[in-house]
C-alpha cells in the first residue's frame, strides 16, 4: 500500500496509507484531515480541497482540465502546483509524496 502526507495549514503532519486509485480528496477525507473540507463530494464544483502538489510530482498527478483551473483562478492563494484534490488519482507514481493543504485565504 503506498504512502502520503497531507500538512494541514495549522502544519500538522498526516501520513496516512493510500488506497491506489482513490482520488487524493477521498485519501483525505477518509482520515479526516485537517482543511480538506471537500464540500461538492469530489465533483469539481467547490475547491475546498485544495491541496498543493510538490514541484517532483506534478508530472504524475495529472493535467489540469478547463474546469479545474476555473474553480483554482478563484482562489485566493492558488500557487504554482496548486491543484484539487478531488481531481489527482493516487498511484505509486505519488507514493511518499507530502502535500500542503493551504490556509483559506
Amino acid at each position: 500500500m503506498t504512502k502520503i502526507t497531507y500538512i494541514s495549514p495549522t502544519n500538522q503532519r498526516y501520513l496516512v496509507k493510500a488506497e491506489t486509485g482513490q482520488t487524493l480528496m477521498q485519501i483525505a477525507v477518509d482520515n479526516n484531515i485537517e482543511g480538506i473540507d471537500a464540500d461538492c463530494g469530489g465533483q469539481c464544483a467547490c475547491a475546498t480541497c485544495h491541496i498543493i502538489i510538490p514541484k517532483e510530482y506534478r508530472i504524475y498527478a495529472g493535467q489540469v482540465d478547463e474546469d479545474e483551473s476555473a474553480l483554482l483562478d478563484f482562489l485566493d492563494n492558488r500557487k504554482v502546483g496548486s491543484r484539487l484534490s478531488c481531481q489527482v488519482v493516487m498511484s505509486t507514481k505519488l507514493d511518499g509524496m507530502v502535500v500542503k493543504v493551504p490556509d483559506i485565504d
